[in-house]
């Protein structure tokens, strides 16, 4: 052998060195040891920790203690934040769990399940979809057709978003919740629609039917204790049917026309109705004005003729001079005249003499 022509006495890797004793290999010899003597080795070592051997009662007793040990530690469990804990005692629902590190009686007793209940599922209505974001949409027309209140047929899709409210009524409440949902979700639609006419519907109605069928069918879902959360509805599409969308749109277009023109009707009759009860107000006004202007320069012409009447009974012929030189002012102050005094030196005046051009060319 190659080993046993080295040197230092011919100690090889698994062999005797010089300073080493015969059979001093890693594992206790020259060779390594067998499977029957480890097992044999490892026995002696547990006869001699447990006394008596694996036959007493000591040794069962304790191997029976570990084993209950490990059994009631099995009862320990925690739940995740995003789920409910459901504990069955034989199968039979017992209790709801928070989550948290919770304990249970170990199996075959009690069991417990964990559902999610922070996802939002949705069921779709009237339609089914591919299940990819912005795929294709598949019509279910005895699902989507519904009639409104004034016998019209309207065609709605709309999607049901809801969660796990309680795990234990969700799971045990009822054999299918999922598509008694559905079913129950259907209904309320159904039961709104037919309440309303298809304009309100198409137009101005959607949120409010959308909040409507969202409460009741919460309600109806509380009374039969299905354990389900309504977090939204929504409605995707509110058509007519296919088949005579054409001419209801035509109908819509004459609906628009005839609002329009009456959308322009009133805002001239807005404009001129205000207009003409102001001119109105404006003529009113003017004839009240003129009436008492009237009114008070007759009460003062009156007055004044009651006194100068008076006046002229103190004193007439005061009265009566005073009258006639008035009344010549009034008369002959807007005439052009030359006023010649006989007594003053006019006598030489020609009585042809044109005095009113000579009297403008001096003005001049």
């Amino acid at each position: 052998m190659p080993w046993n022509n080295q040197g230092n006495g011919g100690g090889g890797p698994w062999g005797n060195g010089p300073n080493q004793p015969r059979g001093g290999s890693p594992f206790g010899g020259g060779k390594p040891p067998e499977f029957d003597d480890v097992l044999r080795q490892g026995k002696e070592q547990f006869s001699r920790m447990v006394p008596g051997g694996f036959g007493s009662k000591r040794t069962l007793t304790i191997i029976g203690l570990i084993l209950l040990i490990l059994w009631l530690l099995s009862g320990f469990y925690r739940v995740n934040p995003q789920q409910q804990g459901v504990v069955l005692r034989f199968g039979e629902w017992i209790s709801t769990t928070s989550p948290g590190l919770h304990y249970h009686l170990p199996y075959p007793i009690e069991t417990v399940l964990k559902p999610e209940v922070t996802r939002d599922n949705r069921i779709d209505v009237g339609f089914r979809s591919s299940g990819r974001e912005g795929g294709s949409r598949r019509d279910v027309a005895f699902e989507s057709q519904m009639i409104t209140g004034d016998e019209n047929i309207v065609d709605i899709d709309f999607v049901v978003f809801w969660r796990i409210g309680d795990a234990g009524q969700f799971l045990f409440n009822m054999v299918d919740p999922v598509e008694t949902t559905k079913v129950a979700a259907e209904a309320m639609m159904r039961e709104i629609v037919g309440g309303v006419d298809i304009q309100f519907a198409l137009t101005d109605g959607r949120q409010q039917i959308q909040a409507e069928a969202r409460t009741r069918l919460q309600d109806l879902l509380n009374e039969y204790e299905a354990g389900i959360n309504i977090r939204e509805i929504q409605l995707l599409s509110v058509d007519p049917p296919s088949q005579v969308i054409d001419a209801f749109n035509e109908v819509q277009r004459a609906r628009q026309d005839r609002d329009r023109l009456k959308n322009e009707a009133e805002a001239y009759r807005n404009d001129m109705v205000p207009r003409a009860r102001g001119d109105a107000a404006r003529i009113v006004a003017e004839a009240e004005a003129y009436e008492a202007e009237v009114v008070s320069r007759a009460e003062g012409d009156a007055s004044r003729f009651g006194q100068v009447f008076e006046a002229y009974e103190q004193n007439r012929d005061v009265t009566r001079e005073r009258i006639y030189i008035e009344t010549l002012e009034e008369i002959l102050g807007n005439v052009n005249k030359v006023i010649i005094d006989q007594d003053g030196g006019a006598a030489g005046v020609v009585p042809y003499l044109p005095l009113q051009e000579l009297t403008r060319t001096k003005g001049n």
